[in-house]
């Protein structure tokens, strides 16, 4: 096979959407619509990947900013799809093999459907070939005229009469191409219809006229080449997605207990034998080990969670590394930047920032452990608060392994707790604390007896 080029057209603002972001960069299972293009392109392995951007192109070029095989060229002018093509001429005029066209708003073709293309097209010896469907409602899409079987042109609807538009199959906009007669065919197309700009199907018209081969291939399920123009849209091809993604995981020994409100983003990994309960957020790149319980209303973002770690309801867990037989929740906050360790506790109303809680850790209640080292068998009591913020700097407080932290204790960072060392209740601990020494930091309790009378009897007085 000859070398393949992919270019994917990506400056359209799409207006419809009423969105200040491009329309590419909108997501669908937490990955933009023009990254689930990109991967679908690299599966063809090719020599190349141009996108062409336009509206909000520094946006678009960020958002691909890890990619490094793609190239970028800008259509300053958004004056049709074979404009658009045309802007490539610097890259790639001059060079032999094949470009595929792809679309930056249509996320669900697979790449088995592009290497079935690419087989049409060189079995044919086409200068063009073009991916057409199937559809009971063709409205807004252009139709395939045929003559005797053979595709004569493509006519967009609004340009279409009423009998080309009973036509039930559909231009899909994904085409193959010969590089060596593109360019010259791309020069040669006018502009002569009520947009105004320059329609990348004339050249079926125009490769047609030079006596050149054009072919179609039809996908089976015109679903595979549905567009995002509106919010609707969106919603429509996220939920199938999301159902997708949910059979998948179902398919490979995941409990969903309701799979219509369990919302997990496609580059999600989740093992065997895991329940997963109703109105669950997994997102981004998060990763489950087995045998897990994760209960309602949790959210997971981009974190990595051990075998049999039980999350209860209500927590959010961020950037973080959970380890095997952990307990978190209820309505536990997980920061970026944390570690939790092998059966340790993190219970509810507890929130970690930046911290590593050692294996068998706990802190079952109501604590605030930011820019922490806490070690392995440490009981944090709760109320307890790690004051690592001075106004200006952050600040580590490390607690070693066998401690004791009792109720209401506020760690004034930079601290240290050595191992086995005891914070008694409602301390202010501003100093370091030796292995095996008690703390207390705070004022001696005073009794005075019948203070209350006196106070009642002055009142009274008054």
């Amino acid at each position: 096979m000859t070398d393949i080029h992919v270019v994917i057209l990506g400056a359209g603002k799409g207006t419809r959407m009423k969105s200040a972001l491009p329309k590419v960069l909108h997501k669908i299972g937490g990955i933009t619509l023009i990254e689930r293009v990109v991967r679908t392109a690299s599966g063809l392995e090719p020599a190349s990947i141009t996108i062409v951007v336009g509206h909000g192109a520094d946006q678009v070029r960020d958002s691909l900013s890890r990619q490094d095989s793609v190239r970028f060229v800008a259509q300053e002018r958004q004056l049709g799809t074979g404009h658009a093509l045309l802007q490539t001429r610097s890259i790639l005029e001059g060079k032999a093999g094949t470009v595929v066209l792809l679309s930056g708003d249509v996320p669900l073709l697979r790449v088995e459907s592009l290497q079935a293309l690419l087989a049409a097209h060189n079995t044919a010896g086409a200068a063009a070939t073009v991916i057409t469907a199937n559809m009971a409602r063709p409205f807004g899409y252009g139709r395939i005229v045929r003559t005797n079987g053979r595709l004569t042109k493509i006519v967009e609807e609004r340009d279409a009469t009423p009998a080309q538009k009973a036509l039930t199959e559909i231009n899909s906009g994904i085409y193959a191409f010969e590089l060596a007669p593109l360019f010259p065919a791309l020069d040669s197309i006018g502009k002569a219809n009520k947009q105004g700009e320059y329609y990348l199907p004339d050249l079926v018209a125009i490769h047609r006229k030079q006596s050149r081969v054009v072919e179609t291939w039809t996908v089976e399920s015109a679903g595979e080449i549905r567009g995002i123009n509106s919010r609707t849209e969106l919603a429509e091809v996220t939920s199938m997605v999301r159902q997708q993604k949910n059979e998948e995981l179902m398919a490979a020994g995941v409990t969903l207990i309701d799979p219509a409100t369990t919302y997990v983003d496609a580059d999600v990994v989740v093992g065997p034998d895991t329940v997963i309960y109703p109105c669950v957020y997994l997102e981004g790149s998060t990763k489950i080990g087995a045998a897990c319980e994760i209960h309602s209303g949790t959210r997971l973002v981009n974190s990595t969670i051990g075998d049999r770690v039980c999350i209860r309801n209500h927590t959010v867990v961020t950037d973080s590394t959970v380890e095997s037989g952990a307990f978190l929740g209820p309505f536990a906050h997980v920061r970026p930047g944390s570690q939790v360790g092998e059966d340790a506790h993190v219970g509810n109303f507890v929130e970690l920032k930046k911290t590593s809680m050692g294996n068998g850790a706990k802190a079952n209640h109501l604590a605030y452990l930011g820019d922490a080292t806490i070690g392995e068998k440490t009981n944090v009591g709760a109320g307890t608060i790690t004051c690592n913020y001075d106004g200006e700097k952050k600040h580590r407080t490390v607690i070693g392994a066998n401690v004791f932290v009792g109720s209401n204790s506020t760690l004034v960072a930079p601290v240290t707790l050595a191992d086995g060392s005891y914070i008694a209740a409602g301390s202010a601990v501003t100093a370091d604390v030796p292995a095996g020494a008690l703390a207390i930091g705070r004022a001696r309790q005073e009794n005075k007896d019948g203070w209350v009378k006196k106070r009642k009897e002055t009142k009274a007085t008054n």
